[in-house]
């Protein structure tokens, strides 16, 4: 069965950084999009950052210019690595693999930016 395992999560002041690291196993997901989502207390996931096969990326306005996401294939893994931190960052970040047919979330990972 697909698993993913997000790591990396924590506790930093504001214009810190860190690297989210998301490892998926029980398949292979190289021609899938993988994403990462956020969730704040009280708020609707929204979505941070995406990337496609090909390596094409989106990402939120909000993070633009602060996060960069990424993915090695070789390792079914995705990052996303987040610069300038804010403490409007502070969520729950989940990464999501979207293949058919309802997709895959990870079990999420606590950021906390203080001020």
């Amino acid at each position: 069965q697909v698993q993913l395992v997000e790591s990396g999560g924590g506790l930093v002041q504001a214009g810190g950084s860190l690297r989210l690291s998301c490892a998926a196993s029980g398949g292979t997901f190289s021609f899938y999009t993988l994403a990462w989502h956020r969730q704040a207390p009280g708020k609707e996931r929204e979505l941070v950052a995406s990337i496609t096969y090909g390596g094409g990326t989106n990402y939120a306005d909000s993070v633009k210019g602060r996060f960069t996401i990424s993915r090695d294939n070789g390792k079914n893994t995705v990052y996303l690595q987040m610069n300038s931190l804010k403490p409007e960052d502070t969520a729950v970040y989940f990464c999501n693999l979207r293949q058919l047919p309802s997709g895959y979330w990870g079990q999420g990972t606590q950021v906390t930016v203080s001020s």
